[in-house]
């Protein structure tokens, strides 16, 4: 897990941009439609549900956009949706580890773009499993550090079945066992603590330090695979050193 904070300190900037696209919106409304068919339009019955329509609200998604993809993905009101969980292997220049997660209606279309981006962008697609291996499914919840501090944190959230709490841009990061992540959420909100987001990701095992040329070029092929719709998450397991990311700080 040795980096974590440091690659979402990358992601989190990353994502302070893609909020201003569209294509953010049309995805946060997927995980929304998704969830919703999987568990039932109950928020406080649905925890998935109801994190996936809290990171939309943060984004900005108009409530009744989001009221509308809660009534498709439930089938509410005769309109519903299909869409099939489809994950991708391959390697980043630098030989970094890439999983591409997509959510789709057109599997043919999924495919065809993410290869593209992949070609195009210096990456190379791998066969199943060659891969996915290095990485775990974990919770990861980001927490306010607003109103409280690391030891309230690491109190409630250890207590409930953490495995670690790490600084993090917006607060604090906690990791978790997948099956660990809603239990943990809820000791927070049952603390008081606020949460920014809570989700379920790959995260890798063994992570692979890069310069910020290499850096550089894995960032230009994650954003190229994030611009298809069918693309809902990159997991890669590179790893930034301080004065690497500083380097790419000044970038920007």
């Amino acid at each position: 897990m040795s980096g974590h904070s440091k690659w979402a300190t990358t992601k989190h900037k990353k994502a302070a941009i893609d909020a201003k696209r569209a294509k953010s919106w049309a995805k946060l409304i997927k995980n929304i439609e998704v969830a919703a068919k999987l568990g039932g339009p109950d928020l406080q019955g649905n925890p998935t549900l109801f994190d996936a329509v809290l990171k939309a609200k943060k984004t900005s998604v108009p409530k009744d956009n989001i009221d509308r993809a809660i009534k498709r993905g439930a089938g509410i009101g005769g309109e519903s949706v299909e869409y099939s969980s489809i994950m991708y292997e391959g390697y980043a220049p630098g030989g970094i580890a890439v999983l591409i997660e997509c959510l789709t209606d057109n599997k043919n279309r999924a495919a065809a773009e993410v290869r593209t981006a992949m070609t195009r962008n210096g990456g190379n697609m791998a066969d199943p499993g060659s891969v996915a291996y290095n990485f775990e499914r974990k919770g990861v919840i980001v927490a306010s550090a607003e109103g409280t501090t690391e030891d309230d944190v690491m109190l409630a959230a250890l207590e409930a079945g953490a495995q670690e709490v790490e600084p993090h841009p917006s607060g604090f990061e906690i990791v978790t066992e997948a099956s660990d992540m809603v239990a943990v959420r809820t000791a927070l909100q049952e603390a008081g603590i606020e949460y920014e987001s809570a989700d379920a990701e790959f995260v890798p095992n063994l992570r692979v330090e890069v310069d910020a040329e290499t850096a550089r070029k894995v960032f230009r092929l994650i954003d190229a695979l994030e611009d298809s719709d069918d693309v809902q998450n990159v997991f890669t397991n590179i790893d930034l050193a301080p004065e690497v990311l500083a380097e790419l700080e000044d970038d920007e």
